[in-house]
């Protein structure tokens, strides 16, 4: 800026003016307070909430006791009172296979055979060794009775009759070991066939032909279909309340649709499995019941009213709180924070909506409901 230009600026007319500062209006005291109350513990949260989120509202379930039902339903399978894994008693190779599968054989039918060769060998150097030791014996017989007339004859003495008695029952002697000894070849060669000890059915043949055959390997499995039973593993506390009832034992077949059958011998073991604590029940299906396999499904139910007056207690929560991955089931229990736990349980009897614990939960606890949104709690 030239000197001529601040010149004329400071002649101007009109001088400036400093600028007036607005007082700032006066809050209430009271109002004040109250700003500082809200931020502070505005600050008080934000640091609760950096320390550790919120748990989301997750809805529960409170389990609680009742009291146990007069029918129980437990899961049950179909087995064979006699099943026998045949094997044989020698080594050889399969030379033959004569049954598959699901065939029905006879008591005494002929299964199997194997490489006998070598024991059929035997067998016929036995027959052959006791064909010389008979002609043997008939010389030794012609020989006494020949020394006896001489005897009688009195052409020879005493002592070359009891010579030739001796040779006589020596040889005789030598021929029943013979027999006996031919007799075992020949049972050793009945080793080499297989054959059904009694009427059945084939279930399971786990060689082929041409397979080694060793002493105690098993060959084949035949079960007696006309001899079922159906088992089923009880908690103890429900195995101990069913033995005081005076009610019944009921078999329901779901593969025939059959419901309600009365068993023909019902069967408590007095062992407790020691893994489950569990008691094994055995409850004998009728020989006329047909259509049945070991290995089917099926349901055994305790009926009957209660001869004491305590009962175990039932604890049942909603079937959508049961959580299943792979053959493991459980639930989602809610701790004293509210923070979703799995736990593992076992599972009894449908009802409904509801689903009765076995075992692995308390009454009083809650579960929750939505086995998903629990899953992502962490």
């Amino acid at each position: 800026m030239s000197s001529r230009q601040r010149h004329t600026m400071s002649k101007t007319p009109f001088p400036l003016s400093p600028l007036k500062r607005r007082p700032m209006p006066a809050w209430p005291p009271a109002a004040t307070a109250m700003l500082l109350a809200l931020a502070m513990a505005g600050l008080q949260a934000g640091s609760v909430l950096a320390a550790e989120p919120a748990l989301p509202h997750l809805k529960s379930y409170t389990v609680q006791a009742g009291t146990a039902p007069l029918s129980q339903a437990h899961e049950a399978r179909v087995e064979a009172l006699r099943q026998t894994t045949l094997a044989a008693q020698v080594a050889g190779a399969v030379v033959q296979l004569l049954v598959k599968p699901g065939d029905a054989v006879k008591a005494g039918q002929l299964l199997m055979r194997l490489d006998a060769r070598s024991a059929d060998q035997s067998a016929q150097a036995s027959e052959a060794q006791t064909q010389v030791a008979r002609a043997q014996l008939e010389l030794a017989r012609r020989e006494r009775d020949r020394q006896q007339q001489l005897f009688r004859q009195h052409f020879i003495s005493q002592a070359a009759l009891d010579q030739a008695e001796a040779q006589f029952k020596a040889t005789e002697a030598q021929v029943q070991a013979q027999l006996a000894q031919a007799g075992a070849a020949r049972s050793q060669s009945d080793w080499y066939q297989l054959r059904a000890p009694y009427a059945g059915v084939i279930s399971e043949v786990p060689v082929v032909q041409g397979d080694m055959a060793l002493p105690g390997r098993g060959l084949a499995v035949l079960y007696d279909p006309a001899a079922l039973r159906v088992t089923a593993h009880v908690p103890q506390a429900q195995a101990q309340a069913a033995q005081d009832r005076d009610g019944a034992v009921l078999v329901d077949l779901p593969t025939l649709g059959v419901q309600g059958l009365i068993p023909s011998r019902v069967q408590w073991l007095p062992t407790v499995d020691s893994s489950s604590g569990t008691v094994e029940l055995r409850a004998e299906l009728p020989s006329s019941l047909k259509g049945l396999v070991p290995g089917q499904l099926a349901r055994i139910r305790l009926t009957g009213p209660a001869k004491t007056p305590t009962q175990p207690a039932t604890l049942l929560v909603p079937s959508q709180a049961v959580v299943r991955r792979a053959e493991m089931t459980g639930l989602y229990v809610l701790n004293a924070e509210g923070r979703p736990l799995l736990r593992q349980v076992r599972l009894g009897e449908s009802r409904g909506s509801q689903i009765e614990i076995l075992s692995g939960l308390k009454a009083g606890e809650r579960v929750a409901l939505e086995p998903q949104a629990a899953a992502r709690v962490r």
